[in-house]
Parts: structure tokens; C-alpha cells; sequence
């Protein structure tokens, strides 16, 4: 659903302008208009224009959800359509592809909130042991990691990684101002922290000397894993806007061989979170 506020137009540029630190002059320039006109229009003594709005949009890189809420504000109809991720067509076999084109290793697309909404088969059998009360009525990919009675029982840097994750939330949030981030940080931020991780073991290559891999315990043996995120260019719909795909690499050859034996296991078809 498009968002939508009391507040005016001039307000909620301004505030998008300041969460990216931007200075009036900075902005006005970019978007080729005054600063005279621009402070005008942040302080309600001028209408902009739909073009105007959506050069001062592009310049702040405003989320499109947040785009139409800024287009209603100023009298205009919304400019972006939101169509059901089934129902997005090539983009929504993009994905597909990318899901299963990914496998042994686990892949994930998710939205701004990080729910999942399709997975393959790899990602499917990480989840498989994550108590229902997780994943309904859909599954939050965050929440199902870090919630005690998640994945955090087998994540073996767990003071690690939460804290990645949750720089991870609050950057999400102050790009977006997405609805039910504030909320979901503020849970993930209750769940009991751990204690600090040990020494990380050194082990065959450099990976680990490059980023933080997830090192998961599993009925195999340890993975260690290092992540991507893949997001579309230039989407013209808010769902499209706001899916990511997540991938998910092996950080070590041991953690490959196992990854291809884990996989062998499932059934071949991609899953999504709501079959």
C-alpha cells in the first residue's frame, strides 16, 4: 500500500533532504532551480510542480513508496504502480532464475523488511528446522536468524553477526523510512545479546580476511558463508523497488563440498515462503 501522511509536501521534502544530509544549495543546483525556490517550497510558500517533484525525488534517491506519499501530498496521483510479487512478470522470472541459477548455495529474495517471499532449495532446508511460530504468517528472514529459538542457536558468531545485522536494519531504515522497520529493529534489538565471539580461526585462503562470513553449525559440519545483495535498476514499480536477492557463497572449499551434498538432499523445485 502506498504511504500516505498528513504532513505537507514542503515538510517531507525537507525532511528527506536532511536525512540525506543534504544542504539546500546542494540540492537546488542539482535539481537545477534556485535555492530561493527551494527553500519556498520546503516552507509552503510555493507548490511544486510534478516534474519539479520528481527531479527533487531523483536527487534524493526517494524510495518509490515514498515518492507516491510525496506526490499526494502535492495534489498529484501517485506515479508508481504496485503490483503483487507474482504478478510482476519477467522481473519475477529474473528472479527465478537467479534463485535456482544459484544453486548448491543458498539465495533468498526479500522485501524492504527483509520477509521473504521465494527462496530455493538450499535456503529452504537452512529454515527447515525454525519453529512455525517464526514463519507465519510469513517468514522474516531477520527475526527467524536472530530470535533465540531461530538459526542464532547454530550461528557460531553470533555477537558477530547481530551486530552486523542490526547496522544492516538501521541503515535500511534511514535510506527508506520504510513502515515496521523501527518496530522490527527494536525487536531485534531485544533479544538477549551474547557474549563476545571468540578468536575467529584462521582458516585455508583469504576470505576471511576480507569480510565477515556467517559460520553456521549444521548436522554436516560448520558452513562459512559470505553474502551478496542484488537489487533491479531503475524499477518503476514500489514492489520492484523494494525486492533485493540475496545470495549466498561458500567462504572455503570445505564449506562448498558441503553445501553441494546438503543440496542433493532437496527436492528441485525453488520454494517460496507461502506454498
Amino acid at each position: 500500500m502506498t504511504t500516505t501522511t498528513a504532513e505537507p509536501v514542503g515538510a517531507l521534502l525537507r525532511g528527506w533532504r536532511r536525512r540525506r544530509r543534504r544542504s539546500q544549495l546542494d540540492v537546488s543546483i542539482a535539481a537545477e532551480l534556485s535555492t530561493r525556490h527551494l527553500s519556498c517550497i520546503e516552507t509552503g510558500r510555493a507548490n511544486p510542480s510534478r516534474d519539479m517533484l520528481r527531479r527533487l525525488c531523483d536527487e534524493l534517491d526517494v524510495p518509490l513508496r515514498e515518492r507516491n506519499a510525496l506526490y499526494l501530498a502535492a495534489g498529484f496521483a501517485p506515479m508508481h504502480a504496485e503490483r503483487a510479487f507474482d504478478d510482476l512478470g519477467a522481473a519475477r522470472t529474473a528472479v527465478a532464475a537467479v534463485l535456482t541459477g544459484h544453486e548448491p548455495n543458498p539465495a533468498l529474495a526479500v522485501n524492504v523488511r527483509w520477509e521473504m517471499l521465494a527462496a530455493n532449495r538450499a535456503m529452504a532446508l537452512f529454515l527447515a528446522d525454525v519453529p512455525p511460530a517464526l514463519t507465519r504468517p510469513s517468514v522474516n528472514v531477520l527475526r527467524a536468524t536472530l530470535h533465540p529459538d531461530g538459526l542464532a542457536r547454530r550461528i557460531r558468531n553470533l555477537a558477530q553477526w547481530r551486530a552486523h545485522v542490526l547496522r544492516r536494519v538501521r541503515r535500511q531504515l534511514e535510506r527508506t523510512s520504510a513502515a515496521g522497520l523501527a518496530e522490527l529493529l527494536a525487536e531485534l534489538e531485544s533479544y538477549p545479546a551474547p557474549p563476545p565471539d571468540p578468536g575467529e580461526p584462521a582458516l585455508d585462503g583469504s576470505a576471511y580476511d576480507l569480510v565477515v562470513p556467517l559460520r553456521l553449525a549444521t548436522e554436516y559440519g560448520e558452513l562459512a558463508l559470505l553474502y551478496t545483495t542484488t537489487v533491479f535498476g531503475s524499477p518503476r514499480d514500489v514492489t520492484l523497488d523494494e525486492i533485493a536477492i540475496e545470495t549466498f557463497f561458500p567462504a572455503d572449499p570445505r564449506t562448498a563440498d558441503l553445501m553441494r551434498a546438503i543440496t542433493a538432499q532437496a527436492r528441485p523445485e525453488a520454494t517460496s515462503p507461502d506454498p
